[in-house]
Formats: C-alpha cells, sequence, structure tokens
C-alpha cells in the first residue's frame, strides 16, 4: 500500500515540476511518512502545483510568508496539525536603510537650497517688461496706463532704516511725521547711525522727547530686538521669497499687513505685491471694473489674478484712479507722495522742503504711502 502511494506521488511529481524548492522539500519529508501523512502531501502538492490566476510579482519585491499547514508525523489524529511559515526571502533591510538616508540628504538639500526670487523693479527694463505684460493681460489696465506716466522705484534705504521710518509714520499727517523722523534720525546721528544698537541705546523718555509715543517707542526697540537676537537681518530680508518675509516681518511688534506690502513694494521693489487691504487700491479696482460695491479683501486676488506677476505696478496705478476720481483726503496723500518724484523732474514745485536739501530721501513714494498707517486701514 505505501510502495503505491509514493509510486504515485513519483509519477506526479515528474509531470508536474514544482516551481518553489520550499514545498519539494516538504513534499520529500512528507513521502516517507505513514499513509495519511502520504495522502496529505498528495493532495498539498497537486494544489501547489495548480495554474495560477495570478501572475507572480517579481523577484526583488519582498513578499509575505505563506502559510502552509503540515500535518504532524507524531499525533495519528490527521485533524491536528501546526502550522509552518515558509518565508518568500530575506527581508530587504538594506534598502530600506538606504531609502531612509537618501531621503534625509533629499531634505537637507531642499533646506539649503536658496528659492529664486523675482528681478527688482528697480532692475533696468523691468519696469517696461511690466507695462508690457499689463497692457496684453488686461485691456481696462491698458487704458489706465496710457493717461498716467510710468511710475519710478529708485529709492534705496537699507531694510532696518526702511521699517523704523514706517513705524514712526503711523497714525500721522506727512508733514508730522516728517518732522518726528528727522528729530529722530538727529537723535541717531544721522540715518547711517540708525542701527539695532543705536535704537536699543534710546530710552523711552528720549524718544518721547522727539514726539515718539510709548507705544511707537516699543515698536521701535522690538524691532531692534530681533535683530540683534538674529531673528531679522537686512540681507536675510533681501533674499527671502516674499511668503516669508510677510511672515516674520508680522512678527513684529506694530508691524501688520499692510505696512509689509508697503515695504515690499517701494523698499524692496518687489514685482507681484497686492495690497489687499488697502482701501484705495479697493477703490480703485471697484472703478477699472464699474464694480457696484466695493471689492472685499478676499476678493482682490481673484480680481487682480492676471495681473500676475506684476500685480505692484497695477497697484500702483490703483492709486492714480483713486487720485482721478476725487477719492478720500488719504488717498490724495498717497497719489502726492507717490508721485512726488516724477514732480521734482520738473523743478518748478514750491513745497521742495529748500530747508532740509541735504535729506533728498524723505521726498520719495515710500514717505506718501507710510504716513497713512493705521489711522486709515486699523494697522
Amino acid at each position: 500500500m505505501g510502495e503505491q502511494t509514493q509510486v504515485q506521488v513519483q509519477t506526479q511529481t515528474q509531470s508536474q515540476p514544482q516551481p518553489q524548492s520550499q514545498a519539494q522539500n516538504t513534499f520529500h519529508e512528507s513521502s516517507n511518512s505513514t499513509t495519511p501523512i502520504a495522502q496529505a502531501t498528495v493532495m498539498l502538492s497537486e494544489v501547489m502545483n495548480a495554474p495560477s490566476q495570478i501572475s507572480s510579482p517579481p523577484s526583488k519585491m519582498p513578499l509575505r510568508p505563506r502559510k502552509i499547514r503540515k500535518l504532524s508525523p507524531e499525533e495519528s489524529d490527521p485533524n491536528s496539525s501546526h502550522v509552518v511559515a515558509i518565508p518568500d526571502g530575506p527581508k530587504p533591510i538594506a534598502t530600506v536603510k538606504s531609502n531612509k538616508s537618501k531621503t534625509a540628504q533629499q531634505r537637507a538639500a531642499f533646506a539649503s537650497a536658496t528659492v529664486p526670487l523675482a528681478r527688482s523693479l528697480s532692475c533696468e527694463g523691468e519696469v517696461e517688461i511690466a507695462l508690457r505684460h499689463l497692457r496684453n493681460a488686461d485691456p481696462l489696465l491698458a487704458q489706465l496706463i496710457d493717461l498716467h506716466q510710468r511710475p519710478t522705484f529708485d529709492s534705496f534705504q537699507t531694510p532696518f532704516l526702511a521699517l523704523t521710518r514706517s513705524i514712526l509714520y503711523q497714525q500721522l499727517a506727512y508733514k508730522a511725521g516728517t518732522s518726528i523722523y528727522t528729530r529722530f534720525i538727529a537723535l541717531c546721528g544721522g540715518e547711517a547711525g540708525v542701527l539695532p544698537e543705536t535704537v536699543l541705546a534710546l530710552n523711552p523718555q528720549q524718544l518721547r522727547q522727539i514726539g515718539i509715543s510709548g507705544r511707537k517707542s516699543s515698536y521701535l526697540h522690538d524691532l531692534a530686538r530681533k535683530y540683534q537676537n538674529g531673528i531679522l537681518s537686512d540681507p536675510a530680508i533681501v533674499n527671502m521669497d516674499d511668503k516669508s518675509l510677510f511672515t516674520m516681518l508680522t512678527m513684529v511688534n506694530g508691524i501688520g499687513s499692510w505696512s509689509v506690502h508697503m515695504f515690499m513694494i517701494f523698499s524692496l521693489h518687489r514685482p507681484d505685491v497686492l495690497p489687499i487691504n488697502d482701501l484705495n487700491v479697493r477703490k480703485g479696482v471697484q472703478l477699472l471694473y464699474n464694480l457696484e460695491e466695493l471689492p472685499r479683501p478676499s476678493q482682490m486676488d481673484q480680481l487682480c489674478e492676471k495681473w500676475r506677476p506684476y500685480r505692484s505696478v497695477g497697484s500702483w496705478y490703483m492709486w492714480r484712479l483713486a487720485e482721478a476720481k476725487g477719492a478720500s483726503s488719504s488717498a490724495a496723500a498717497v497719489a502726492a507722495g507717490a508721485s512726488l518724484q516724477l514732480q521734482q523732474q520738473d523743478h518748478h514745485q514750491e513745497h521742495q522742503h529748500p530747508q532740509h536739501p541735504q535729506q533728498p530721501q524723505l521726498l520719495d513714494p515710500l514717505n506718501g504711502i507710510l504716513n497713512l498707517g493705521a489711522c486709515a486701514w486699523g494697522q
């Protein structure tokens, strides 16, 4: 009886070769057992040799171990059995470690990469490129461009000085802000002396004597401390992308989103800044597109999307449009400040402040913009 079973098993083995060596070892071990074990092995062999409906995955891919039920020879009960796991291959430990190492290297390389910045509007020919793009992208804006002279972005100051001045001009009329700024510059020993350590050395009492409130004094000291602690620096500000710069600067007490947008446009000359909280830019958009209501800040991005990547220049023309349509006195102050450089080119203006000829930087677009501050937009 046992010999017939072995002959039968050998015949089936020759006619149907087994593809897996582990199953063959199991078969040879089981062929010398008793009759019930041999019969179970034959059934197992038939199952293993049956054609598969699903193609096996590549051999290099790790497979889950297959569980095979093997009858125990010590027990006579055919129902008693234990499970033997036959692994398909070693786990790719080295590959996992290699992938983790590669991922870490990629993250380090990404962190050290410098984000490329758009060309500054002060670069030669960049304003002309911007105007050409805006004309093609927005026919309504093209008509407005034809009515006004091209904007200029050629004022240069260190970021710390420009941010300090933006704080000083908050909630003040242009004339009052200029007066306080002039006294502050004298207290620091000139614009070149406006440095973080110089500002920190000035106590609130000294600042109050030249007209700076206690709250503004705390704002100036907070900005200077962030510079001194290395959180901010002039080179870092210049090289930051717009999003990172906005996040970092709004961490300074007294500097809100509107002030950051004005700083980015008129000090850093960033080309693609849209001051969505500026009342007169919103008013200009309403007039340009003949909207029934003043657009909300949340609507500004969609309305001005076609201006990308030169939304700063488009915003400049919105100030011009608001001025031409009789905007409020705040808008008129913006227009006066932003167009003052063009007026200087004619040399026919009587309000050139001849008593301060050594400080022409007081007469640039940024002054007229920053003098509005929180009184108009809650900054």
